[in-house]
C-alpha cells in the first residue's frame, strides 16, 4: 500500500479487518445467493479457474450446484465487463456491466481497422449473419457459427494472426456480447471451464462511470483514485469526475483513502474482531483484485518470503498478483496453499501458527474442492503438470512440523 501519511491514526489491521468485513469474510453468510454476494461484495473475476467457486463458498457456503443453478436461471452471468475482462456479475448489474466494458471491443475493430483494413461495414454485416443463424436455435460454439455464416467471415492471414486474430469473427462476437444481443454460455454449465457456445440475447445496455464508481466504492472502500482507474479501465480524467460525483469521502482529514459517505459513521466505530477467522481464497478473489495492491495485505515479513518455486530472489510482496492461492485472517494473509488432484489434499504453508481453527478450514475448503469442483486452477491453462513445482514447494516448506511457520 503506497504511503499515506493519515494511516497511523486509523491502522492498518483496521482497514484489512474492515476489507475482510465488507467483504463478507469475517463470517459466513449462510442462506445469501450468488447474486446477492456479489452485488454486495463485487464482481468475481472468472478466467476459467476455480475463483467464482471458492469465493462464494467462503463467503455464503454456497456449493457448485448451487451457483451452477443461477448461471442456468441467469441470476448470475460471465460477461465482459470492467477493462473488457470477464466477470462473474449479479443480474441487476448485467446493464453496467456492459456498459463499462465496451470500450474494449470497440477498441479492438478500431485497431483492426487501421491494421488489418478490416471495414465497420463488414463486421457489422457479419454481426446480422451471425444473428440470423442464432435466430435457428443454439448455443452455437465459434466453429459452428463459422460454418453456418460462411463468406461473411474473412480470414486475416499472416498480418492477423500476429495479432491475435485469425478471422473477423471474434471482432464481432465482441462486439454483439458488448451489446447485449449475444451472450456465452459455458457447454457443461460450469464457471471454472472454458467451452462455450453462443445464444441471442436481448440485454439493456446502460450506465457509466459514477454508476461504477459508487459500486466501487462501496465494495472496496477505502480505497483510492489509483485504485479505482485499475478496477476501471478508465482514463485519469473520466476516474476523477466519476469519483468526484460519486461523492466518496476521505477516511481522514487529507487521506487519498476514500470511501462511501454512509459508511464514515461505521467505519470509524468498527473494531477488529478479536479472535481469527480463517478462509481460503484464489489468488485472484476480489478482497486483493478490487485493489490490486498486493503489499497492504501483507505483514512486512510476509511479504519478504521467497515465492513457492519462484525464481531466486523473487519475494512474495513483490508480486503484482499472487502466484498461489490465499489464506486469510481478518483481510491479513497468513497463507498460501494449492490443491494437489494426484493426492486430492490441499497443501498449504501457514505464516502464522496452525490452530483448530486454521485445520477446520483447510479440511473444509479441500473437502469442497474434492467433492464438488475435482481441481481449483488457478486459471484456464492452469494444470496439475504446471502446478507441480509449487506444490512440491508448499510441502517441503510445510515439512518442518504441523504448526511450524516456515
Amino acid at each position: 500500500m503506497e504511503h499515506d501519511p493519515h494511516l497511523e491514526a486509523v491502522g492498518v489491521d483496521k482497514l484489512r479487518a474492515w476489507w475482510s468485513h465488507r467483504q463478507w469474510l469475517d463470517r459466513p453468510h449462510t442462506g445469501a445467493s450468488a447474486a446477492e454476494v456479489l452485488a454486495a461484495t463485487g464482481w468475481a473475476r472468472s478466467v476459467g479457474g476455480a475463483a467464482p467457486y471458492l469465493g462464494l463458498f467462503a463467503r455464503a457456503g454456497l456449493g457448485r450446484a448451487a451457483v451452477d443453478a443461477e448461471v442456468a436461471a441467469l441470476r448470475v452471468h460471465e460477461l465482459p465487463s470492467a477493462r473488457g475482462c470477464t466477470y462473474v456479475l449479479p443480474a441487476e448489474d448485467f446493464a453496467l456491466g456492459l456498459a463499462v466494458g465496451a470500450a474494449a471491443p470497440a477498441g479492438e475493430l478500431a485497431a483492426a481497422q487501421k491494421h488489418l483494413g478490416v471495414g465497420r461495414d463488414e463486421v457489422e454485416q457479419l454481426c446480422l449473419a451471425i444473428e440470423r443463424a442464432l435466430a435457428a436455435g443454439g448455443p452455437l460454439d465459434p466453429t459452428t457459427i463459422r460454418e453456418s455464416v460462411g463468406d461473411a467471415v474473412r480470414p486475416l492471414g499472416e498480418a492477423g494472426r500476429k495479432r491475435g486474430l485469425a478471422t473477423t469473427l471474434p471482432l464481432a462476437l465482441g462486439l454483439m456480447q458488448s451489446r447485449g444481443r449475444i451472450r456465452r454460455v459455458p457447454v457443461n454449465g460450469r464457471l471454472d471451464q472454458q467451452r462455450y457456445g453462443y445464444v441471442g440475447w436481448d440485454q439493456p445496455v446502460h450506465g457509466g462511470a459514477v454508476d461504477l464508481a459508487r459500486r466501487y466504492f462501496s465494495w472496496a472502500g477505502p480505497a483510492t483514485l489509483k485504485h479505482f482507474r485499475w478496477f476501471s479501465g478508465f482514463s485519469a480524467a473520466t476516474a476523477r469526475q466519476a469519483v468526484a460525483e460519486a461523492g466518496p469521502v476521505p477516511v481522514a482529514p487529507g487521506s487519498e483513502l476514500l470511501l462511501p459517505p454512509e459508511l464514515a459513521e461505521e467505519f470509524a466505530e468498527f473494531e477488529v474482531p478479536a479472535e481469527p477467522h480463517y478462509t481460503l481464497l484464489a489468488g485472484i478473489d476480489g478482497i486483493h483484485l478490487l485493489h490490486r495492491d498486493l503489499p497492504r495485505l501483507l505483514d512486512p515479513a510476509d511479504a519478504a518470503r521467497p515465492l513457492p518455486a519462484g525464481r531466486t530472489g523473487r519475494a512474495f510482496g513483490s508480486e503484482t498478483d499472487p502466484q498461489t492461492h490465499l489464506v486469510l485472517d481478518r483481510g491479513r494473509i497468513v497463507g498460501l496453499w494449492e490443491y494437489d488432484p494426484e493426492r486430492a489434499e490441499i497443501v498449504h504453508r501457514s505464516f502464522v501458527p496452525l490452530d483448530d481453527a486454521l485445520r477446520e478450514a483447510v479440511a473444509r475448503t479441500e473437502a469442497f474442492v474434492r467433492d464438488e469442483l475435482g481441481d481449483a486452477r488457478g486459471f484456464s491453462l492452469d494444470s496439475p503438470k504446471s502446478r507441480a513445482p509449487k506444490i512440491a514447494a508448499l510441502r517441503a516448506e510445510s515439512a518442518s512440523g504441523d504448526g511450524t511457520p516456515v
